[in-house]
């Protein structure tokens, strides 16, 4: 290369070079406390969630924990309800169910389901509560922080972190507690003579709350829930959403309070207060639009009309609306997603009940041993080999009689009386002996029935096949 080249080059070199940061530095959010009608609303939807979740495992029915899922024994137990693992397709029609409900909520009513009862939203609420009373105000905590340590500034934040850490801990304890009996995990736990499981599952819940609703609060909204990527598939111009009325707020700007028709100034509704800003706990300006980090938890709405209210201008410069509704229109409520979720959810409801409510806790499972199909007796009778597993799915001990049909003449060769405890399983094997001559054709169905002697109504029936010589 000549030098007229290096000349030429370094001519168009720019004289700086630009760095680009793939990776956003999170800016630390300072949320204004705000009361107002949706706050309240949050409080009936948020604290009974709440309260189930640290109450339920502490219920007992019958002597027995109510909600509590015993892995080691295989059994779920539901209010007085016992489910085992031969019940799963009733679960994965239940998470069908909540699936589909969520559907229907979000087309019709935005992210309702984030902003009031969402957990990351209730504990980081319940965090975002213990940071004001330790901490104080939003102006209170971001002067504190720019302060130098103190003993002031010391005692505030180890009493938010300390306060933290224990709400954490009796959520990370109570969750265990709905796989581990509760009572004896807590009894364990003050003794220091739980196992290392035990030990292990509640301090990694314990750190999965402190850290989510404490730390990273907003993140989890914005970058690790789904539910925030897909919501706009599920939208349409008559969903309910936040929004800000764009055509009744602009112009913004700052006004006196006597003024009464801020159009004759050619300003908008809207006093670039930023209250909204300050109250979201996800840090977005509701004014930019629809955007997917809003969680609908309405403090914007609250936070706005207590400052139309101090201007005596109408509420709901920002407020629950539709596309459609901004735009000048009026929302279908009834159109055919809705309608059809509606239609849908009814059947699945439908049908999961009355699955649940003829569901016979008995279970009666028959395999023909394939390793001998048959075996003839020297009186020309033929047996088969069968084993059978029965499992009292029931929570009281039951005497079981099996039965066979299906086969004229057919006899067991064994024991037909079964008893079986709360909640018990047996293996039994036995044969089944038919004369050759009864026969017809080289396979036969069979059909064996199991009953409880002292109740009728639980019984359980089990195909089969009978081989015969050809």
């Amino acid at each position: 290369m000549s030098d007229a080249d290096l000349i030429d080059v370094q001519e168009v070199a720019p004289a700086e070079v630009a760095e680009l940061d793939l990776y956003q530095r999170r800016e630390k959010i300072y949320t204004r406390k705000i009361e107002g009608f949706y706050q309240r609303v949050r409080i009936f939807t948020g604290w009974p969630l709440l309260l189930g979740y640290y109450c339920l495992p502490w219920l007992s029915i019958n002597g027995r924990q109510a909600v509590w899922f015993d892995l080691p024994q295989r059994e779920f137990h539901i209010f007085g309800l016992t489910f085992w693992p031969q019940d799963f397709p009733l679960l994965a029609f239940l998470l069908i169910i909540a699936a589909y409900s969520l559907f229907a909520v979000t087309v019709s009513a935005g992210r309702v389901w984030c902003g009031y009862t969402c957990p990351q939203t209730v504990w980081t609420s319940i965090f975002m509560w213990v940071e004001q009373k330790f901490e104080g105000t939003r102006n209170q905590r971001i002067k504190l922080d720019k302060q130098p340590w103190s003993f002031n500034k010391a005692w505030r934040k180890l009493g938010k972190h300390g306060t933290w850490l224990f709400i954490a801990f009796m959520t990370g304890m109570t969750f265990v507690g709905y796989f581990y009996p509760v009572r004896d995990l807590v009894y364990e736990l003050v003794t220091f003579s739980t196992g290392k499981w035990q030990i292990l599952w509640t301090v990694f819940f314990t750190l999965a709350t402190y850290i989510n609703a404490g730390w990273m609060r907003e993140q989890v909204c914005k970058y690790m829930c789904p539910y925030a990527r897909f919501q706009s598939v599920m939208f349409d111009p008559d969903t309910l959403i936040v929004s800000y009325d764009h055509h009744r707020g602009e112009p913004r700007g700052s006004r006196k309070r006597s003024v009464e028709d801020p159009r004759s100034e050619g300003l908008g509704d809207c006093i670039d207060c930023e209250l909204c800003v300050q109250v979201c706990p996800t840090g977005i300006d509701i004014r930019d639009g629809l955007q997917y980090e809003c969680i609908g938890c309405a403090l914007c709405v609250d936070a706005c009309n207590s400052v139309m209210r101090k201007m005596d201008y109408e509420p709901g410069l920002i407020r629950y609306t539709s596309e459609r509704e901004l735009e000048g229109g009026k929302t279908h409520w009834l159109r055919p997603r809705i309608i059809g979720y509606i239609v849908m959810l009814g059947l699945m409801v439908s049908v999961f009940t009355y699955n649940v409510a003829t569901r016979v806790p008995l279970e009666l499972t028959v395999i023909r041993d394939r390793n001998t199909l048959f075996v003839e007796t020297a009186d020309g009778g033929v047996e088969n080999i069968y084993r059978l597993h029965i499992v009292n799915m029931d929570r009281k001990p039951h005497e079981f009689v099996l039965s066979i049909e299906g086969l004229d003449g057919a006899t067991i060769q064994g024991e037909t009386r079964y008893q079986l405890g709360a909640s018990d399983d047996r293996e039994v094997n036995l044969r089944i002996r038919a004369d050759a001559d009864a026969l017809n054709s080289p396979s036969t169905e069979l059909q064996f029935e199991i009953v409880a002697e002292d109740m009728p109504s639980l019984r359980a029936v089990s195909e089969s096949r009978f081989m015969k010589p050809l």
